[in-house]
């Protein structure tokens, strides 16, 4: 329900214009023209709901999920692209000239006053500069932060580009009710990247927490628990993640995203597993105790509470344990007697996190590159796997919890879904979405 009623929110605030445009435009001009107008019109709509679908908002991450957040903000964020691509070559026919006094009705569509229409133009340039930098970040191999403050600054400066460009060069937005809407919609975006940048980083500076321990659990994997300070922590569900922030100012960019591996039954201290992958990562080995640090959260939706399911299912590739290990705690903590089925997969014996946890469970684990006296699975996390360890009422009637490699993902969901698993319960979390 929840689902269905952000969609028609989004639907609403993106088409609004377009409506609004129609009712108070004037007369109609030539159908390319005015498609023209109304591609140009909707993809400066989406590119202003992109902000509020940065996966930054819990009303909107943790209504729906954030793998479908995300995918909806990719998806929308590229179909915004060729609609605006594609606007400015349908205005074929447009009279040339400059500011006509007597066209009150502005039915000429577009001026021919470079300063009104540079700003388009630049738009026209960033927006897929923007587009593909976000698609190709982890081949580019830049710095998240830095990655971080591009995207941000340069989707602002692409919305106050639009929003000139579509007040002073357009017909529809020269219209007081439209000027004032794309003010009023320009300002809720921009604010937005306030909350983001400078409301949540205050919140969390008046709700520091410290470091407790650091310690390896594999050879590229540690266990960094936190603890509140002069604060009794926050709420959350197993299963959900926070953004992190050590050793930094709260207003630092220097924050990274990470799965929950304690369970809010084991009190206010809170863990993560991380694996050493990125900049930040790679140094975990070397923070110390007492050092400062900052959570927003908690986001996502990957949670069992609540849920009547008879079975709970978790299938992890690698450090995605860490979500679906905050799973397995707190059902233990509390008692629950769903039966719980963990699929874990990873390359090598020594990267098995947890194990002595996980022998509590009834686990089957895959390595891609076993010793020679392994006696588990070997290979991958694939639909005959899922078929050996799940019985086909186990796969209709539980909920199906996952997070790992998106390969992975793919395999499991698209298995499930053919063997006749509702969408409703398959639960997933991916690490990159491109």
């Amino acid at each position: 329900m929840k689902q269905l009623s952000l969609i028609v929110v989004y639907l609403f605030a993106v088409l609004l214009p377009l409506v609004l445009s129609w009712l108070f435009g004037g007369p109609p001009r030539p159908v390319h023209q005015e498609l023209a107008s109304g591609l140009g019109i909707l993809a400066f709509a989406m590119i202003l709901m992109e902000f509020v679908l940065s996966g930054r908002f819990k009303s909107v991450s943790n209504g729906i999920g954030m793998d479908l957040t995300m995918r909806f903000h990719q998806v929308m964020a590229r179909t915004a692209l060729v609609f605006a691509m594609v606007h400015p070559f349908l205005y074929q026919g447009t009279p040339a000239g400059g500011h006509r006094p007597w066209d009150l009705t502005r039915q000429l569509t577009i001026t021919t006053d470079l300063t009104y229409l540079s700003t388009g133009i630049a738009a026209f340039l960033l927006l897929p500069t923007l587009v593909l930098l976000a698609i190709g970040r982890t081949q580019l191999g830049y710095r998240y932060e830095t990655w971080r403050l591009m995207h941000g600054v340069g989707a602002l400066l692409i919305a106050l580009l639009l929003l000139h460009h579509t007040v002073y060069a357009g017909r529809y937005g020269s219209q007081p009710v439209m000027t004032w809407l794309w003010l009023g919609m320009t300002g809720i975006a921009v604010g937005s990247l306030l909350y983001v940048f400078l409301i949540v980083p205050l919140r969390d500076k008046a709700r520091p927490w410290r470091v407790v321990s650091v310690t390896r659990v594999t050879p590229k994997q540690w266990e960094l628990i936190v603890t509140p300070e002069c604060h009794d922590g926050f709420d959350y569900r197993a299963g959900q993640f926070a953004w992190l922030n050590v050793g930094h100012s709260a207003f630092s960019l220097k924050e990274n995203p990470f799965s929950i591996s304690s369970a809010p039954a084991g009190g206010p201290e809170v863990s993560f597993l991380i694996k050493e992958l990125g900049d930040f990562t790679r140094t975990i080995g070397q923070i110390k105790p007492g050092t400062a640090a900052y959570l927003d959260g908690p986001y996502g939706s990957l949670s069992v509470d609540g849920r009547d399911e008879p079975g709970v299912a978790l299938i992890a590739g690698g450090v995605g344990l860490a979500p679906l290990l905050g799973i397995i705690r707190q059902m233990r903590l509390t008692g629950d007697r769903r039966k719980v089925k963990v699929i874990y997969g990873n390359r090598r014996i020594d990267q098995i996190a947890f194990r002595d946890e996980l022998d509590a469970v009834d686990v089957t684990y895959v390595l891609s590159e076993p010793p020679t006296d392994w006696r588990g699975e070997t290979g991958f996390i694939d639909a005959a796997l899922m078929d050996r360890v799940f019985s086909p009422d186990e796969m209709r009637d539980w909920v199906f919890v996952m997070c790992g490699p998106a390969i992975m993902m793919d395999i499991v969901e698209g298995h499930l879904l053919q063997r006749g698993t509702p969408n409703n319960r398959i639960l997933s979390e991916r690490f990159e979405y491109d």
